[in-house]
């Protein structure tokens, strides 16, 4: 740690065992601006002075070999996590990525962003988020496991300016009591945003009735960065939109053979975001050149286009279902479930069927003391989905396993019945 004279007496006291601590004399126009004590702007006895120590070594040799930019690990939630090897951004490309972020993620120069970071800090979107917060003078404090009411109190001790969420917790803040909701003063809340799964159009409506026209939007991923945006406004003329490409980007929705789909047909999306600039996949560059096409890369999500350029996502290409040769997609059920009674959570995938190739099936998490039955969420289904996308089987867990960002392990639960079929699909 290096810090100035006057400034280590406040910090001394919480300094972890082993920190190296290297202290500065406080500069004399700087005593002078705020009135210190110059007793105070002298290095202590029994500390290391920042220049004598500078003075007596010499400098570390330049690299041979230029460093990449940065490898940061996918979440994994189609499989093993990827190690995402950046290579070294040129100074138009770093620009243009904190541009992008910035928009993305709401903070820019002036915010003053004070913020609480839901998230593992060693996933991509809450380690940009967090840096960024820093990098613009801004306040962090960590919420090392997501607790819904924690997340209002200190929104209200904090005077919290900013967030970066995920669906889950918008979920389960809507499953608090009306008391313990109304109990918190969050109108210093000015920007939160949510990625890194489909947030439900009900739940999502539900969060900007709650805490008003601050709730918005990215679609992205670790690859390529931030490649939509949606505001609160936006969100409610296009229910259920990720939003509209953000600058540096080129979207195409592409069919399995390559060709441009019409609009409003779903497709994979293929992006490309010119600020994040090249990567491979650390140790499987093979992979990395699978998921090209044309210049642009798929992470394996189903999605389509408007007229007006808007984007709706689908689902993840691993986790649409094919029954009797109908697309069915997962989320569109999942979003319909959690709108029923007693539901806390839930997962909808394929699993084998000998007629129809898959069937759908449901596991859901109930809420502490609901009575539901199969027979309930296949009524609740029937009412509110078509009768090809009511799930044929349905179990009960009490609790789903999740990846540390908090989405669903969808895999975990799906992999033991194909490995009983003995087949992957």
């Amino acid at each position: 740690i290096l810090v100035h004279a006057d400034l280590l007496p406040g910090i001394e006291a919480g300094l972890p065992e082993g920190v190296a601590v290297f202290v500065v004399p406080t500069p004399p126009e700087v005593q002078s601006a705020y009135g210190i004590d110059p007793a105070a702007c002298t290095v202590p006895p029994g500390r290391t002075d920042w220049n004598t120590w500078i003075d007596g070594n010499d400098p570390l040799p330049p690299s041979d070999v230029a460093a990449p930019g940065s490898m940061i690990y996918t979440s994994g939630t189609t499989g093993r996590p990827k190690g995402v090897r950046r290579a070294a951004a040129t100074p138009e490309q770093l620009a243009a990525r904190l541009d992008t972020i910035g928009l993305a993620m709401g903070v820019g120069p002036g915010d003053n962003p004070r913020t609480v970071v839901t998230g593992p800090m060693y996933h991509s979107a809450p380690n940009a988020y967090g840096w960024l917060a820093l990098q613009f003078g801004g306040t962090v404090y960590l919420q090392p496991r997501f607790d819904p009411e924690e997340l209002l109190a200190l929104i209200e001790q904090h005077k919290i300016s900013h967030l970066h969420m995920v669906p889950t917790m918008f979920v389960r803040l809507l499953k608090l009591p009306e008391e313990v909701k109304n109990k918190y003063d969050l109108t210093s809340l000015r920007f939160v945003v949510h990625a890194a799964a489909p947030c439900p159009p009900d739940i999502k409506r539900r969060m900007i009735e709650w805490w008003g026209p601050v709730i918005n939007e990215y679609y992205g991923s670790t690859e390529v960065g931030p490649v939509t945006f949606c505001s609160s406004v936006q969100w409610l003329g296009h229910p259920g939109t990720v939003g509209q490409r953000v600058p540096n980007v080129d979207l195409r929705i592409l069919d399995e053979n390559g060709n441009d789909v019409p609009q409003g047909q779903p497709g994979e999306i293929f992006c490309i975001n010119t600020g994040f600039g090249e990567f491979t996949y650390h140790k499987d560059d093979q992979k990395r050149r699978d998921s090209e096409l044309d210049g642009l890369i798929s992470v394996g999500d189903i999605g389509y286009l408007t007229d007006d350029g808007f984007l709706f996502l689908c689902d993840r290409k691993n986790d649409m279902v094919i029954s009797g040769g109908v697309n069915i997609y997962p989320a569109e059920i999942e979003a319909a479930l959690h709108n029923m009674p007693g539901v806390h959570d839930c997962a909808v995938f394929g699993i084998p069927d000998e007629e129809y190739g898959e069937r759908l099936c449901a596991v859901i998490e109930p809420e502490a003391g609901a009575n539901l039955g199969a027979d309930d969420v296949r009524a609740f289904a029937r009412e509110h989905l078509a009768g090809y996308m009511v799930p044929k089987v349905v179990e009960f867990q009490t609790g789903l396993p999740r990846e540390d960002s908090g989405k669903i392990f969808k895999r975990k639960l799906r992999d033991p019945y194909w490995a009983e079929a003995g087949r992957q699909i």
